[in-house]
């Protein structure tokens, strides 16, 4: 099987429903979805998440596909391929080390620069990696379990067969640590790295789960303002 996971377009940081696709988000939807047609790429199967961001990015980008005479099966919907909360983990953390300076540089996680708030995300997701955090959000462990319960069922899937889904960057990052065989501290460095609508490339062979690419974005070559991160 051959996987091209998708990570979702670029949802709505900074409003009061951060799940749904930003106005970029839904181009960034659009544009995958004219590149996949332009290469003729045809799926045996869709996997998508349960979060609004994922159901929209899918939309966008199956859309365009039927315009240009390429159906997709209905898409199967799974919940386990859902996104940690990360709202929940900034919170624990600020709970925990109010004075923290990448909290006081966004104003309490509430504004800053995009430099700012990076860093206060990576800050808590390696409080949350470590088990440091309160117990008011998903573990690490727990969150690592419903990913992988998630994978084997991708492992279900018709052999030598391509397969297309559609989740967020912590859920594909878990893939990358298992073909990478990479260290928890790697798979948070993945995650934030990858870009919105990125495409991630994956071939399970009989001795394991391989990349073949990671965080690429050919669908945007010529519209750099539209690479974005969150």
């Amino acid at each position: 099987m051959t996987l091209l996971a998708v990570r979702h377009g670029q949802a709505s940081f900074g409003s009061a429903d951060y799940d749904q696709l930003s106005r970029n988000g839904h181009e960034q939807s659009r544009r995958l979805g004219a590149w996949l047609a332009s290469h003729d790429m045809r799926f045996v199967a869709v996997i998508c998440g349960d979060m609004r961001r994922h159901r929209e990015t899918y939309a966008g980008l199956a859309e365009v596909l039927r315009d240009n005479g390429i159906a997709l099966p209905a898409a199967q919907i799974d919940p386990d391929l859902n996104e940690f909360d990360h709202r929940a983990i900034i919170t624990a953390f600020m709970v925990q080390q109010p004075d923290h300076p990448t909290i006081r540089a966004t104003n309490g996680g509430m504004s800053g620069a995009p430099r700012e708030v990076f860093a206060l995300l990576q800050t808590a997701l390696r409080a949350w990696v470590a088990g440091t955090l309160d117990a008011h959000s998903e573990s690490w462990p727990a969150f690592r379990q419903r990913t992988q319960r998630a994978f084997a069922k991708l492992g279900e899937q018709s052999a030598a067969q391509d397969v297309l889904l559609v989740s967020s960057g912590g859920v594909i990052s878990q893939l990358a640590q298992r073909a990478l065989d990479a260290a928890d501290e790697r798979a948070i460095e993945l995650n934030l790295s990858l870009r919105n609508s990125a495409l991630c490339e994956f071939h399970a062979l009989p001795d394991g789960l391989r990349m073949g690419s990671w965080n690429a974005l050919p669908h945007l070559a010529n519209a750099r303002d539209l690479w974005t991160y969150f």
